[in-house]
């Protein structure tokens, strides 16, 4: 890494991945060197729709290349432990996408790998970076609201799916939950924490994932968070927060919005708008300059993302999944227990 330029590599060529290479080009002090696939085919045609010198048909060729200065993991999430742990290990940083892997048990191995090794790790959980999701974070720090009484949102495809989609592969941790309830569990714990008791219901599919799933968390405080995902139903996608003093509305793609409002009591509505220097409201860009910042700064992990808010939302997502009786092929043992310790162990 030079002070002018930060080297990535690309682990998998799907959607994801293209859609964030793609971004990675608006960043002048970013640079793409290389791509990985299991399929040589698959990344030689990725490097060459993206111009990038080197592709890779094997993972771990991508892991040793020491002119990598970080790598981002676009697999599927049954396959980011493994992606991310052959990363770290080999001593290259990781920006892995969301959700950060299948259940706590993986991200805690993550994580504590990251930490033996030294190296920068973080969920590609681009909501915490975006800047208008910022700005109304700092609203509700500043009390803008008051205290924080409850916290909605909603992330819905309508589909359908058949059984045949990745979406309702137990093989490839699909369902509702892991690939968009994430993003409404995410933002209640921005705004919140963690929360101290869960309740959840869900519709299961006949290969056992889960079609549409609701609940409903809480906190010590007294605030509740009530939270819905799914795959059956498109919905408004929208996130709203209810203080003492006033309310915070997200209209709709909470987040990615292109504008909130602000309600104060006694006080007329306040709308704020995506700054167009920003860029899309779809771009993935502000994640991939939050971990060239921090590796620029010698951070081995983010303020907007910190690996211990992860591992929080992945005890909030294993819970969920163990009030309505999801599991996926591999996971054996329990879920966390009252202290939160992730017990989940592969067969």
């Amino acid at each position: 890494m030079t002070a002018d330029t930060v080297r990535w590599g690309v682990l998998a060529t799907g959607g994801i991945a293209a859609a964030f290479t793609a971004d990675l080009f608006d960043l002048p002090d970013a640079e793409v060197v290389a791509v990985a696939s299991r399929s040589e085919e698959s990344a030689k045609a990725f490097a060459e729709r993206f111009g990038i010198p080197r592709a890779y048909g094997d993972w771990n060729r991508l892991a040793r290349d020491e002119d990598i200065d970080v790598v981002y993991v676009a697999t599927p999430h049954t396959a980011h432990r493994t992606a991310a742990g052959l990363c770290l290990a080999a001593g290259r940083n990781v920006l892995c996408e969301k959700p950060f892997t299948l259940n706590v048990r993986e991200a805690a191995e993550l994580v504590a790998l990251a930490r033996e090794h030294g190296r920068f790790l973080m969920e590609a959980m681009w909501m915490y970076c975006n800047p208008l999701v910022r700005r109304l974070k700092s609203l509700v720090d500043d009390g803008a609201i008051g205290e924080v009484r409850s916290v909605q949102a909603d992330f819905g495809l309508a589909g359908p799916f058949p059984p045949s989609h990745r979406l309702r592969n137990p093989e490839l941790g699909g369902g509702a939950l892991l690939d968009l309830g994430v993003y409404p569990v995410s933002f209640a714990q921005l705004l919140l924490g963690e929360p101290s008791d869960i309740t959840a219901r869900a519709t299961l599919s006949d290969e056992g994932v889960d079609l549409q799933t609701a609940a409903l968390l809480s906190w010590e405080s007294g605030a509740l968070g009530s939270v819905h995902c799914s795959i059956v139903g498109g919905t408004a996608t929208s996130a709203s927060v209810t203080g003492s003093r006033g309310r915070i509305d997200v209209p709709g793609g909470f987040f990615f919005p292109d504008r909130f409002v602000l309600h104060r009591d006694g006080r007329d509505a306040e709308e704020f708008t995506a700054d167009p220097a920003d860029g899309p409201r779809n771009s993935l860009r502000h994640e991939a300059a939050e971990v060239m910042r921090a590796l620029r700064a010698g951070e081995t992990e983010s303020p907007l993302v910190p690996l211990d808010g992860t591992l929080a939302v992945m005890r909030t997502l294993d819970a969920i999944r163990d009030r309505v009786g999801v599991r996926y092929p591999g996971e054996t043992g329990e879920y966390p227990d009252e202290t939160g310790e992730p017990r989940l162990t592969p067969a």
